[in-house]
């Protein structure tokens, strides 16, 4: 309630009332406190492990490595495989399989939009969770 001391009787007050408008914020605020806790920390990744240099380099049986090479070849653990040939191929590898993860790994020159629709055809093929092999990580840095 505002309350005007030196002017004239019976006039309107001009005052504005913040009482209100303190109440609002301090509801917001109470609602941004109780909802911060809920927002995720962070994105899942799942990289791979760096190879230890004392170990022969075999791969896993059960690790599934795509590699995009420049002027667009395809690998799958080696096996050379066209882009119309990789979704069917990948979907028979992975069809009896519990964990669907894969990694595909690019060449230096190659441009990421081929990386990209690696990605794309191996989330279409049914693989739930894809991991980027970069240089570094082979390297173990």
């Amino acid at each position: 309630m505002g309350v005007n001391a030196g002017g004239r009787k019976g006039g309107s007050v001009a005052d504005i009332n913040v009482v209100p408008l303190i109440d609002i914020l301090l509801v917001l605020l109470i609602i941004f406190m109780v909802i911060t806790p809920l927002t995720p920390k962070g994105l899942q990744a799942l990289l791979p492990q760096p190879r230890r240099s004392d170990i022969p380099e075999r791969p896993k049986p059960n690790e599934i490595v795509v590699e995009v090479g420049v002027g667009g070849s395809l690998k799958i653990n080696q096996e050379e495989i066209t882009w119309d040939a990789i979704e069917e191929r990948l979907a028979e590898i992975f069809k009896e399989r519990a964990e669907k993860v894969a990694f595909v790994r690019g060449d230096a020159p190659v441009e990421f939009a081929e990386v990209a629709r690696a990605i794309s055809i191996m989330r279409s093929s049914g693989i739930e969770q894809v991991g980027l092999l970069t240089a570094g990580m082979e390297t173990g840095r």
